[in-house]
């Protein structure tokens, strides 16, 4: 029996190295030997340890890259390439009409004009490891059930980080859930606030092909943007900004290849996936599919076509709604192709199929029996389904939507710096900071009022903020007088003015007053499903331990939650419309799109980009096979939103580019990863340094980089 069990290891071992080489976004920690022999297999040369334990392992290269996405250190002088959707808003906030970097681009030739971003930052993970057994050991002694088990984390966490800036004082450690809850990894982090923007290409390249594009294969876009960390020029350790500053000196940087690839060649990305769905149960990807993603693909598409008409009117305009455009556009269009993947892959069915073996399995082992309850899952689901839907629609119109929106829950939730004697609350009071720099008055007041009756429009009555009241008996039902008389009558509105939170007549404020009746109405939807929430959060958790234990001989991946992840595969194209896709882009397909911007807006660019790439010699650039000039590839590497900058190497750890998209049918992976049809876009790193190059003729920072 012991060798017959043996042989049906091996064979279950050999089935999933076959089907599932390409799928998985591994911790590197506690990368299973499994599928590091894998690895290995398909071309991949480093020795385990240079992953994660040696000094001078490739972990420390990669950064968080201010909490949204990835990115990659290239040089000996702390230079980080991300993708140029990732230094978006920097590149925003730093353009105005005379100076517009998001239209022309910026290059630093001396380090002195190298410009300082606020509120970014790029993280190193330094440890990561298992807490699990501690936390548990601990909740026991407590006697403390699992729904109690957040404040022993907090704990442990202050604790942990009381402990590990003993060792650096620049240390930080987070906590987080990794398999639904079933394990908890604690990890060390190092971050650097002083970053840098030093080199970016126009718009009309880093976002060639917009939102036309966006998701969608053959790609030309040149998405990336360059910055810079610096550091305390006594420790090399992160410092808030000065001009004292000096380039941070990393342990490890990235060698950059100009060697290229060819199909089937061993890829690997590394970086740090925002958030994926995997172990989702089917009653949960219907709830993502009819209650989230299609209400948030509906509200934003009314927003945007309020901000793109406002934008295309203005060039000041545009310039403060770049970003926020982009931002909202990208997730719009995720939404709307998820939903049509989760349809047509049949998603739903496919997951019901794995829970009917589930309930095999409970029924044959017993495991979990009397506790798991797909049924129950079922029933709940159902029952928060229409709060949930409302819920979305609640945040998807009035959270980061609006300027007076967002000035009026700060003001109610005192997220505001006060000003005066503590002993007198009274006379306590808070000045709102100008950033009119950052919105228009006209799009935002058409923007509020065209989504306040959206919303009315979708939800039932028991969901409308008690505002609604005064809109009908006030103002006959018509939003945009009621938004006026609010922009006109609210102290919020009002550039510079001391406003005394504490005062009687504060809170009759038509704005705040507002920002009141938003908070108790969340507050009324979140009580309304609290429990609830929590019975489906203990259920979902069973759900993974059951199919963990069901497969237990196979090697498992936690779902993404914004830490660092591996995962790998190889460059090569699928099956588009019925043939090849290929496998990169060149040089003459984004010329042929740059010739038809007057069909499409997004295919513009200007005279010198059609000149840099209508040349017969790209050299050094071009590739050594095919000597084309390769723009963008695909490998099967298994990434998804945070993932962007992420860096592309090949088998020797060396830099072969910068992932920055998934193809449309690649849109249901955060839940179900197809590996016929997924890919990973990229950007070729040597496309990257030919604009370095030739456009922006950066020699210094070439020199530094130093690619071979």
């Amino acid at each position: 029996m012991k060798k017959l069990s043996l042989i049906i290891s091996i064979l279950t071992m050999f089935s999933w190295q076959q089907a599932r080489a390409d799928e998985g976004m591994w911790t590197l920690y506690n990368l299973p030997l499994a599928v590091y022999e894998q690895m290995k297999a398909e071309g991949f040369e480093m020795p385990y340890n240079d992953l994660y334990q040696g000094p001078d392992a490739l972990k420390g290269c990669v950064v968080n890259f201010s909490g949204f996405c990835s990115g990659v250190v290239v040089s000996p002088d702390g230079l980080v390439f991300t993708n140029h959707h990732c230094g978006f808003e920097s590149i925003r906030s730093h353009s105005t009409v005379e100076h517009d970097y998001m239209l022309n681009g910026f290059y630093a030739e001396r380090p002195e004009n190298e410009l300082p971003n606020e509120d970014m930052f790029v993280s190193f993970m330094i440890d990561q490891r298992d807490i699990t057994d501690q936390l548990t050991a601990i909740a026991t002694s407590k006697g403390l059930k699992e729904e109690n088990w957040g404040e022993i984390i907090d704990s442990l966490e202050n604790a942990m980080n009381d402990s590990v800036k003993g060792v650096d004082k620049t240390y930080h450690v987070e906590i987080d859930a990794f398999y639904e809850g079933n394990k908890y990894y604690a990890t060390t982090y190092q971050m650097f606030k002083d970053l840098r923007l030093v080199f970016t290409i126009p718009k009309s390249m880093g976002k060639f092909g917009g939102e036309t594009d966006n998701w969608m294969y053959p790609r030309q876009t040149c998405d990336f943007s360059v910055f810079r960390i610096y550091a305390d020029p006594k420790t090399n350790g992160p410092a808030d900004y000065s001009a004292e500053n000096v380039p941070y000196k990393p342990k490890r940087w990235a060698k950059v290849s100009m060697e290229g690839y060819k199909e089937g060649d061993f890829a690997m990305t590394i970086g740090y996936p925002g958030t994926t769905h995997r172990y989702l149960s089917s009653f949960g990807i219907q709830e993502m599919r009819d209650a989230e993603n299609a209400v948030r693909a509906q509200v934003r598409g009314v927003k945007q076509e309020i901000m793109k008409r406002h934008m295309d009117a203005s060039e000041a305009v545009r310039i403060k709604y770049d970003s926020k455009y982009a931002q909202s556009s990208n997730y719009w269009k995720n939404s709307i192709g998820m939903n049509k993947c989760i349809d047509s892959v049949g998603i739903v069915n496919l997951k019901q199929q794995h829970e009917a073996r589930i309930r095999d399995f409970q029924e044959k082992t017993g495991y979990l029996k009397g506790e798991l309850d797909l049924d129950e899952m079922g029933r709940l689901y159902k029952e928060r389904f229409e709060n949930t839907r409302a819920m979305n629609y609640f945040f998807e119109t009035f959270y980061r939507s609006n300027e007076l929106v967002s000035r009026s829950l700060r003001v109610n939730t005192l997220q505001v710096e006060m000003q005066g004697p503590d002993d007198k609350p009274e006379k306590q009071y808070f000045v709102l900071e100008d950033n009119s720099n950052q919105w228009d008055a006209a799009l935002d007041k058409e923007v509020l009022a065209a989504l306040m009756k959206n919303y009315r429009d979708n939800v039932k009555p028991e969901f409308l903020p008690g505002f609604y009241e005064t809109i009908d008996k006030d103002f006959g039902g018509d939003y945009g007088k009621y938004v006026d008389y609010l922009y006109k009558k609210s102290v919020l509105m009002q550039q510079g003015k001391k406003l005394y939170p504490n005062k009687k007549n504060f809170e009759k404020d038509p704005g705040v007053s507002m920002g009141i009746d938003l908070l108790a109405e969340s507050a009324v939807m979140y009580g309304a499903v609290e429990a609830i929430n929590e019975k489906i959060a203990k259920q979902e958790k069973l759900l993974c331990a059951a199919k963990l234990r069901m497969e237990e001989d196979m090697p498992h991946y936690s779902d993404a939650n914004f830490t660092m992840r591996l995962s790998y595969g190889q460059v090569g194209g699928f099956t588009l419309n019925g043939a090849p896709s290929g496998y990169y882009t060149t040089a003459e397909s984004l010329l042929a799109k740059m010739k038809r911007a007057n069909e499409v807006e997004d295919y513009y660019a200007e005279p010198i980009m059609h000149e840099l790439f209508s040349k017969t010699d790209y050299s050094p650039y071009s590739d050594k096979v095919t000597g084309k000039m390769q723009l963008c590839f695909l490998t099967n590497n298994d990434i998804t939103g945070g993932n962007s900058g992420s860096p592309m190497f090949n088998g020797k750890g060396e830099l072969i580019g910068l992932a920055f998209d998934g193809n449309w049918d690649s849109l249901s992976s955060d839940i179900f990863f197809d590996t016929k049809l997924a890919r990973c876009i990229g950007a070729d790193i040597r496309y990257v340094l030919y604009m370095m190059d030739k456009w922006g003729h950066a020699d210094r920072l070439l020199k530094e980089i130093n690619a071979q």
